[in-house]
């Protein structure tokens, strides 16, 4: 019966970008850079002329732990956590405000406190993300969060990371869950058409939720499954008492 559903399933629904011709696409005008957010957890290093000086600044204020999950335990990083008031404890300087700002907007303030307070001389500061990952969840081989070294990732990666999407996955109604600015942005994403490549949530942003919903033939399949189970185990055990009584009876 699921073969007999499936194979009535149109394959158009099946191909990513199916609309494609010959092209170039720019993505100058996508913003790909992410915004830090509350409970980021930042890599802060700072150099300069004098290695003595700028140590004391390489200390991070969160410590690495190790988390359990359903794959097995592993170690988070330290690095500097952004508060819940959307700051971190620098060393030194105090309270530095990161929420809302850029990575290079960071970097800047930080670089403005350390020369405007004679800290370090001619000092070089980089800002990173440690805990860069997407979730994607729903009608894909391995659902799984994501890790993101890189700081870049664009939704066919972050599904070819989970496995693909399965046969069953609304490849032309994608579900996207961003969380920017203190609000939740929720968008639909088309991936059999072509415009998926010039859209701005084609690359992800750090804690994106992707979410494959089932199609009907999986609502279908499951509900037929659902309902004729029980009538082929009835017709089992029935089977099964004739033959025992058959045989008593021989």
């Amino acid at each position: 019966m699921i073969f007999s559903f499936t194979s009535c399933k149109s394959t158009k629904e099946l191909i990513y970008f199916g609309n494609i011709q010959d092209t170039l696409i720019r993505k100058d005008s996508i913003d790909l850079e992410p915004v830090i957010q509350r409970s980021d957890l930042l890599s802060i290093s700072v150099s300069s002329l004098n290695p003595e000086a700028s140590q004391i600044f390489n200390i991070p204020n969160f410590s690495g732990i190790t988390s359990y999950s359903a794959t097995g335990s592993g170690t988070q990083p330290s690095g500097y956590l952004v508060n819940q008031d959307g700051n971190i404890q620098f060393p030194v300087i105090g309270n530095i405000k990161a929420a809302g700002l850029t990575k290079k907007q960071l970097k800047d303030n930080i670089l403005k406190n350390l020369t405007d307070n004679k800290l370090l001389v001619d000092p070089i500061v980089n800002v990173r993300f440690l805990n860069f990952r997407v979730t994607v969840l729903g009608e894909v081989a391995h659902p799984t969060v994501v890790s993101v070294p890189g700081e870049q990732i664009t939704i066919m990666e972050a599904l070819g990371l989970a496995g693909d999407l399965t046969l069953y996955a609304k490849r032309d109604n994608i579900l996207l869950i961003r969380e920017e600015s203190g609000q939740r942005i929720v968008k639909r994403l088309n991936l059999n058409s072509s415009d998926i490549l010039k859209s701005p949530y084609y690359y992800l942003k750090s804690n994106d939720i992707v979410y494959a919903e089932p199609n009907k033939v999986k609502a279908g399949a499951t509900s037929d499954a659902k309902l004729w189970l029980p009538v082929i185990f009835s017709g089992l055990t029935l089977l099964v008492i004739a033959t025992d009584r058959l045989v008593i009876h021989h």
